[in-house]
């Protein structure tokens, strides 16, 4: 029984290892600091503040319901863009075998 136990000590401990990396390297690029952002990225981010702004002073009273139905489309997908450009994102097959490779070690 002692082997056992120490045989699921050392199995979480090596997921421990392997995990924590991909944790460290998930929070730098979540938040990449002012150096690292391109200048590209800059560009692009000056471009879409340009045309939000543009938008939010515009009359959007005389607007046809399906023009400010393309508005709301083009700020959402504007805004997709801006949410997804850093990060690291783990498919649902890869979250199902962490989950119970967890099950089995731990149980």
């Amino acid at each position: 029984m002692h082997i056992k136990n120490l045989l699921r000590a050392i199995s979480f401990m090596i997921m421990i290892a392997i995990t924590s990396p991909a944790i460290a390297s998930y929070r730098i690029i979540d938040k990449p600091s002012a150096d690292s952002v391109s200048k590209a990225d800059s560009i692009m981010a000056q471009q879409i503040l340009q045309r939000v702004a543009e938008i939010q002073s515009m009359d959007k009273s005389n607007l046809s319901p399906s023009e400010k139905a393309s508005l709301r489309k083009e700020l959402k997908t504007m805004r997709d863009d801006a949410e997804h450009s850093h990060g690291v994102y783990i498919s649902i097959g890869a979250a199902i075998i962490i989950i119970l490779l967890l099950i089995l070690i731990l149980r």
